[in-house]
């Protein structure tokens, strides 16, 4: 896998959430554009979700600023993120915002990518139903040295190699 991602070229590679905030800004707000880009994420393409943190960007990413803005301003600068409104921020969520905002490692961050590629691989003892099952079946074998990484690693191999349909990770 390493080697089929060598170029580092997929979309989560320049497009990440660890690649979206203002690096320059205060690390309480860099943390805040870092957890609202992981929100923004959620089943939308890298290149949606990195329009969107570019117009907030602009606009002003900080509490402050959102507090002061309305809704339907919010819902202009997302567009067309789909799914802004759903509540929370799940296990895998969570996981990614530690390390990336505040650099510790909880937990691997589990997604569609991971999920699917872990189970088609057989990483998994049993196959999983949840990413969060996954997440746990993994973290049981995985050294935890290896967790960091394996989050962009598995979903940038997702976006080029192991598609939900067609390629299959254990033929690539």
């Amino acid at each position: 896998m390493h080697e089929m991602r060598k170029n580092k070229d997929a979309p989560v590679d320049v497009m990440g959430c660890n690649k979206l905030q203002d690096d320059d800004a205060d690390p309480k707000v860099r943390r805040y554009q870092v957890l609202i880009s992981l929100m923004l994420s959620s089943q939308t393409k890298d290149q949606v979700t990195s329009a969107a943190m570019m117009k907030l960007r602009t606009h002003g990413l900080s509490v402050p600023s959102i507090l002061q803005t309305s809704d339907k301003k919010l819902g202009d600068l997302i567009y067309p993120v789909g799914f802004w409104k759903l509540p929370g921020v799940g296990p895998k969520m969570a996981h990614i915002v530690m390390d990336v905002a505040w650099g510790e490692l909880t937990g691997i961050g589990v997604d569609t990518h991971v999920h699917r590629i872990c189970n088609r691989l057989k990483w998994v003892q049993k196959p999983t139903k949840q990413p969060e099952d996954t997440r746990k079946a993994v973290e049981k074998w995985l050294p935890r040295d290896k967790w960091r990484e394996i989050n962009v690693l598995m979903v940038g191999f997702g976006q080029q190699v192991c598609l939900p349909v067609g390629q299959d990770a254990t033929n690539a």
